[in-house]
C-alpha cells in the first residue's frame, strides 16, 4: 500500500538506507512496496536484490520534484517502464531543466499526482494510467472535494520518509544544510511533513476504511507491477554481448588477432606458449568474455594509432591473450603468471583490465569510447558525509562561531566542557555521518552494456559532460555489469614528453632505441645498478622513500626483483609482518627452509614461501587448505572492499580452517596462515599487475639513466611525482643542469631545456595570469624576442601588477638593468590598472627619464624567489641566520654507523605514522648541505617532544643505524634553524653582511 517511499538517496532529504526501509516494511507487515526516491535511482537495484530476503515484493519508481515541490510520482509497471522513467528524469537532469507539472505519456508506467497538486491544477481528466494520490493527511479534505467522485482514480499515496522523531530532526538538519541556512530560519516549505511515516498495514487500512475503493485501486495497481533483475550466481553478464555481428564472428576475430600477435611477442614459439593460448581461448569463449577482450583491444588499438602511451594492468595482465592483443606488455610465460587468478570456470565476472593513459590523453580516450560504442556511461559513486564535514555543516546550521566549529571538527575539546549546542552538533553528526551527500564519478570505471543504461538507472551529467549512472561498482557487478577501467596517470605523460623533447632537440637519439623494448631494458646493467642504488628520483612507482628503502634492503637489481618489490611495498604484506620476513629470507637463503612450512615453500618457491601476490591467496587456499578454485576466489574477493556476501565469506573461512585441521595442521600454523591472508585486506597486487607497474618503471628508469635532464624536465612539466617541484629542480641541478629563473625571452609556460640550461616555466609564478603568459608567447612567436622593457611594454598588453611580477623574478635580466630601475621604468610607462587593449598603429615615442643607479643583492633575490616561486634557486643553507657548525652529510653515515652524528638537513618530505598502539612517529627524508639525500626516524618519545614545522633546515643529533644495509638516523634531538631576516623588510646592511660572511 506504500507507493512513495524515500531512502537517504533522496539526497539531503531522506534519512535511512534501502535496507532499513525493507526492515521497516517487514516490521509493519508490508508485503509489497515501491521505492520512489526523489530524482534519484541509486538504491533501486540493491532494493530489488535485497527485497526477497525480507519477503517483500519490490516495485520501482521515481518521485519527480522541482526542489521539494512534488510534481508527480512515476511507478514502473515493469522493467521497460523503469527504463522510460529513468530516461525522462535523465533528460531533465542533463539539460538542467525544470520538470513539468504534467507528466508525458509513458507506455509502461503509472503516474500518480498528489491530491494537493490536482486541486491546484484543477485537472479533472486523467488517462488510463494516471491516478490521484491520497495521503492520510488528505483524508480530512477528501469528502469536501469533487475529486471524491473519481473513485477509479484514487490510490493511497502515503509518503514514507521517517521512522521516528530522530529521523525527522535529522531530515530538518539535512534540509538546512541543503539550503545553507540556520536551522531556525529554515522555511517550513522546505521540510517534509512530520507524519510521512510508515504505519502497520492494518492501521493504514483502518484509516482508509471509509473508502475501500481507494485500497482496492492501490492493490490492483501494485499487483500489476513487476520488476526483475537477475542477481543469481549464474547470471549472464550484461556487458555488450558481441563486438561484431555474432558470437562466431567475434571468436574468429579473437583467434586471428592472437595468431597475428604471436610472431611479434614470441619470435621463437614452443608448445608451452601454444598450449597456454589454446587453454585461455577455450575458457574465454566458454565464459562469454570474447567481446570484453575485443573491446579492450579496440581501445588500445586506437591509442596506438594516436601515439598515446598506455599500460594495461590488473588481473588481465596474467593473460597471454591480453599480451598478444597488446592490451598488456607483461609476458605471462616469462613470469609464470597464475592462470587461475586471471580466469577460471568458477569466476562469473571477467578479468580486470585497468588501462592507464597519460593524464593528458585520458579524456580524449573516454570521448572515443563514448563515440565508438553504443550504450556507454561512466560508473557512479557516492560522496558521503564524513565526520569533519558533518561537524562543519551542522556547526553552521546551529549558528556556532567558526573557532568553536574548528575545535569540534579537529577533535580539540573536552566533552565535559561542551555546551548544549555543541553536543547537539556531535550527536546529530553521528546520525548523519555516512549518509550519501552527493553523486560523483567512479575514479575510472566505464560501463558498456548490451541494454541501454537507463534500463538500470537514471543518469546525471557531471562537469566533464559524460553521462554517469547513479549506482556504484558493487551494485554494477551484482547485476552483471562489469566495468572497463580507464585511468589517467602522470608517469606515462612523463615518458611521452621526454620522447617529444628528444624528438625536438636530439632527433638522432630517438632512432637509437625503442621505448617499448622492455626486454632490452631488463638486461641493461646501468638501469639495474640504478635500481640497486635506489637512485630513482622521478621514476614511476620507485621513487618514494619507502620504496627507496625497500630496494636497498632487498638489493633489487632485476626486473623480477622489482615486480616482487612492487607488491611487497603494499600495506597488506607489510601489515602481516611478512615484508620483514621476505627480506630476511631473500638475504639469507637458508632461512626459507628453516622457517617456511614445506607446503608453503612448495606452493611459492619464487617468493620463499611468503605470500606476496593476490594469486598466492588462491594457491594457498587451493593447495594448502584444499578449497576448490571457486572457494579460493571467494577468499580473494572477500579481502577486497567490493565483496558483498559476508555470509559466503564466513562459510569459506570456516571450511578453510576445517580442511586444514583435517589435514593435520596444528591450530597455531592454521591461524598464522589465516592471519597472513586476512592482513592482505585487498591491498596486495596480482603479480601481473605488479609486473605491469614494473614495465612502466623500467621505461622511466631507462630515460632517467640515459636522458636524465630531458626526463627531469618532463617530470616537472607533468606535476612532479612523490615530491615537490623544488626537489626535482634540485635533482636536475645535481644531474648537471644550470637552473634559470623564468625569462620573458627564453621561458615557456612549462619548463624548457636548451642543452644543459633549464629555464623554469612561467607557470611557477603563482600570481601571473594565464592570459598574460599566452600574450607573451604569442607576441614573441610572431615578432621575435623582446629587446628591452620598453619594447615588451609596447608589444604586450599587461598591467603594472603583472609586469611587476616578471621584473621582480628578474625575467628581464637580458637587459642588464637592475630590477629596481626596471620597476621605476614600468611605473612611469604604465598608469596603475590601465591597459590598452588594441595594437598601436605607430611606434610610440618614449619620454626619457633619469633614474638613479640602484642595485639588487643575491639575498633579496632569494627571498623574492621564495615569495613568487615557492622556493629559492640558491641553496637554502645559504639563508641560515647562524653558520653551520659542521659539514657532515649523507657520505658520512657509514663512517658514523653505530655512533652519534650531528647533521643538518633541508626537509624534503615527512611521513607521519602510528605504532600498533597508536603512538605518533615520523619518517623524514632530507637533503644535506652537499645536496645528497639522507633519512631519519623519530620514534614516539622523540616525536612527542620534537615536531616538524614546515619546510626549512633542521639540525639533528642522533644515532646512525643500519637495517639490511639501509642507513638512517634515529633522532635524539632536533631543532629547526632560523633564516636570515628578509632583507626587503629589514636593515639591509646587517642582513647583507651576514649573507656575505656566510658565502
Amino acid at each position: 500500500m506504500y507507493l512513495n517511499c524515500h531512502t537517504y538517496y533522496s539526497l539531503r532529504f531522506g534519512t535511512f538506507s534501502e535496507l532499513e526501509l525493507l526492515q521497516l516494511a517487514q516490521t509493519n507487515h508490508v508485503t509489497q512496496l515501491a521505492l520512489t526516491d526523489i530524482n534519484n535511482t541509486s538504491a533501486g537495484l540493491n532494493f530489488v536484490r535485497k527485497a526477497k530476503q525480507f519477503n517483500i515484493r519490490p516495485i520501482l519508481g521515481i518521485d519527480f520534484r522541482n526542489g521539494v515541490d512534488c510534481c508527480f510520482v512515476g511507478i514502473a509497471k515493469n522493467n521497460e517502464g523503469y527504463q522510460e522513467l529513468n530516461a525522462f528524469l535523465s533528460w531533465h537532469l542533463h539539460k538542467e531543466e525544470k520538470l513539468p507539472a504534467i507528466a508525458p505519456h509513458f507506455d509502461n508506467a503509472y503516474i500518480i499526482y498528489p491530491f494537493e497538486k490536482v486541486l491546484l491544477n484543477d485537472q479533472i481528466t486523467f488517462s488510463e494510467d494516471e491516478y490521484i494520490g491520497i495521503s492520510i493527511a488528505d483524508l480530512r479534505r477528501l469528502p469536501f472535494s469533487k475529486l471524491v467522485e473519481l473513485k477509479s482514480k484514487l490510490v493511497v499515496l502515503q509518503p514514507v520518509t521517517f521512522r521516528n522523531k530522530r529521523d525527522y530532526n535529522a531530515h530538518r538538519l539535512l534540509r538546512a544544510i541543503d539550503n545553507n541556512t540556520l536551522l531556525s530560519k529554515l522555511p517550513k516549505t522546505e521540510e517534509a511533513h512530520e507524519d510521512e511515516k510508515m504505519f502497520p498495514v492494518q492501521n493504514l487500512a483502518a484509516a482508509f476504511s471509509e473508502y475501500p475503493f481507494i485500497l482496492e485501486n492501490t492493490e490492483k495497481l501494485m499487483n500489476s507491477c513487476s520488476i526483475h533483475f537477475d542477481f543469481s550466481e549464474g547470471r549472464e553478464p550484461q556487458n555488450q554481448k558481441t563486438y561484431l555481428q555474432s558470437k562466431e564472428e567475434d571468436e574468429r576475430l579473437l583467434e586471428e588477432l592472437c595468431r597475428k600477435g604471436l610472431p611479434y611477442r614470441y619470435p621463437e614459439m614452443n608448445d608451452t606458449i601454444l598450449n597456454r593460448l589454446e587453454k585461455e581461448l577455450g575458457l574465454i569463449k566458454k565464459m562469454g568474455f570474447v567481446s570484453y577482450f575485443l573491446i579492450n583491444w579496440n581501445i588500445v588499438s586506437h591509442a596506438q594509432k594516436k601515439g598515446f602511451f598506455y599500460v594495461g594492468r590488473g588481473s588481465g595482465a596474467n593473460s597471454i591473450v591480453a599480451y598478444l592483443l597488446r592490451i598488456t606488455d607483461v609476458d605471462p610465460i616469462e613470469l609464470d603468471l597464475y592462470f587461475e587468478r586471471f580466469i577460471n570456470l568458477y569466476r562469473v565476472n571477467p578479468p580486470d583490465f585497468d588501462i592507464d593513459f597519460s593524464w593528458r590523453d585520458r579524456e580524449e580516450m573516454t570521448q572515443y569510447i563514448f563515440d565508438t560504442f553504443k550504450n556507454v556511461v561512466l560508473l557512479g559513486t557516492y560522496v558521503t558525509f564524513k565526520h569533519r564535514g558533518v561537524v562543519r555543516e551542522l556547526g553552521k546550521v546551529f549558528g556556532l562561531p567558526k573557532n568553536e566549529i574548528d575545535l569540534l571538527a579537529d577533535g580539540r575539546y573536552q566533552p565535559s566542557r561542551l555546551d548544549e549546542v555543541s553536543n547537539l552538533v556531535l550527536k546529530y553528526g553521528e546520525l548523519i555521518k555516512g549518509m550519501p551527500n552527493y553523486l560523483s564519478i567512479h575514479a575510472s570505471g566505464i560501463l558498456i552494456s548490451e541494454k541501454p543504461a537507463h534500463y538500470f538507472s537514471a543518469t546525471h551529467l557531471p562537469p566533464k559532460g559524460f553521462a554517469t549512472v547513479m549506482f556504484d561498482m558493487v551494485i554494477a557487478e551484482d547485476v552483471g555489469l562489469y566495468k572497463y577501467d580507464i585511468l589517467g596517470q602522470r608517469g606515462l605523460a612523463k615518458i611521452k614528453e621526454t620522447m617529444e623533447i628528444l624528438e625536438a632537440s636530439r632527433p638522432e637519439e630517438i632512432a637509437k632505441f625503442d621505448i617499448h623494448d622492455i626486454k632490452a631494458f631488463k638486461n641493461d646493467p646501468n638501469i639495474n645498478n640504478m635500481i640497486k642504488s635506489a637512485q630513482c628520483m622521478g621514476c614511476f612507482y620507485v621513487e618514494s622513500p619507502a620504496m627507496r628503502m625497500l630496494l636497498k634492503k632487498l638489493q633489487v637489481d632485476s626486473y623480477l626483483g622489482l615486480v616482487a618489490a612492487s607488491s611487497i611495498i603494499r600495506p597488506g604484506v607489510a601489515k602481516s609482518g611478512m615484508m620483514r620476513e621476505y627480506i630476511l629470507r631473500h638475504r639469507n637463503p637458508g632461512r626459507a627452509e628453516e622457517k617456511a612450512h614445506p607446503v608453503m615453500l612448495d606452493i611459492m618457491p619464487e617468493t620463499n614461501g611468503v605470500m606476496v601476490y593476490q594469486e598466492d591467496v588462491i594457491k594457498v587456499a587451493n593447495c594448502f587448505a584444499g578449497l576448490d578454485l571457486g572457494e579460493a576466489d571467494v577468499l580473494r574477493r572477500g579481502m577486497s572492499g567490493k565483496f558483498r556476501s559476508r555470509e559466503e565469506f564466513q562459510k569459506v573461512k570456516d571450511k578453510f580452517i576445517g580442511n586444514c585441521r583435517e589435514k593435520g595442521y596444528d591450530d597455531k600454523l592454521i591461524f598464522e596462515i589465516w592471519g597472513q591472508i586476512a592482513s592482505f585486506a585487498g591491498y596486495a597486487f596480482a603479480k601481473g599487475h605488479s609486473a605491469s607497474y614494473a614495465v612502466e618503471s623500467y621505461q622511466s628508469l631507462f630515460l632517467r639513466t640515459y636522458y636524465p635532464l630531458e626526463y627531469m624536465v618532463a617530470v616537472l612539466n607533468n606535476g612532479g611525482g612523490f615530491y615537490r617541484a623544488e626537489s626535482y629542480i634540485h635533482e636536475a641541478r645535481m644531474l648537471g643542469a644550470t637552473i634559470h629563473a623564468p625569462c620573458v625571452n627564453k621561458s615557456q609556460p612549462a619548463n624548457c631545456l636548451y642543452g644543459t640550461q633549464l629555464y623554469l616555466g612561467l607557470m611557477y609564478l603563482k600570481e601571473l595570469e594565464s592570459r598574460v603568459m599566452d600574450r607573451i608567447l604569442k607576441e614573441r612567436t610572431a615578432n621575435g624576442p623582446f629587446t628591452s622593457l620598453a619594447d615588451f611594454l609596447d608589444r604586450v598588453v599587461i598591467s603594472i601588477e603583472q609586469v611587476s611580477i616578471l621584473i621582480r623574478i628578474d625575467a628581464f635580466r637580458f637587459t642588464q638593468v637592475n630590477q629596481h630601475e626596471l620597476l621605476w621604468q614600468a611605473h612611469l610607462f604604465l598608469s596603475k590598472g590601465m591597459l590598452v587593449e588594441h595594437p598601436k598603429l605607430f611606434p610610440p615615442r618614449h619620454q626619457k627619464f633619469s633614474i638613479p643607479k640602484m642595485h639588487t643583492t643575491d639575498l633579496e633575490m632569494a627571498f623574492t624567489q621564495l615569495e613568487l616561486l615557492g622556493f629559492c634557486l640558491c641553496s637554502p643553507f645559504e639563508l641560515l641566520k647562524e653558520p653551520l657548525k659542521n659539514d657532515h652529510g649523507s657520505k658520512d653515515l657509514e663512517r658514523y654507523l653505530g655512533n652519534h652524528i650531528d647533521i643538518y638537513g633541508y626537509l624534503v618530505t615527512v611521513k607521519n605514522t602510528s605504532t600498533h598502539n597508536g603512538k605518533r612517529m615520523h619518517f623524514a627524508t632530507l637533503l644535506d648541505q652537499h645536496g645528497e639525500v639522507f633519512d631519519t626516524v623519530l620514534f614516539p618519545p622523540v616525536a612527542a617532544k620534537y615536531h616538524f614545522r614546515g619546510r626549512g633546515v633542521y639540525r639533528f643529533y642522533g644515532k646512525v643505524v643500519s637495517e639490511f644495509g639501509f642507513l638512517s638516523i634515529e633522532v635524539i634531538k632536533m631543532l629547526k634553524q632560523d633564516y636570515i631576516q628578509d632583507p626587503r623588510y629589514a636593515d639591509m646592511k646587517t642582513a647583507n653582511k651576514v649573507f656575505s660572511n656566510k658565502k
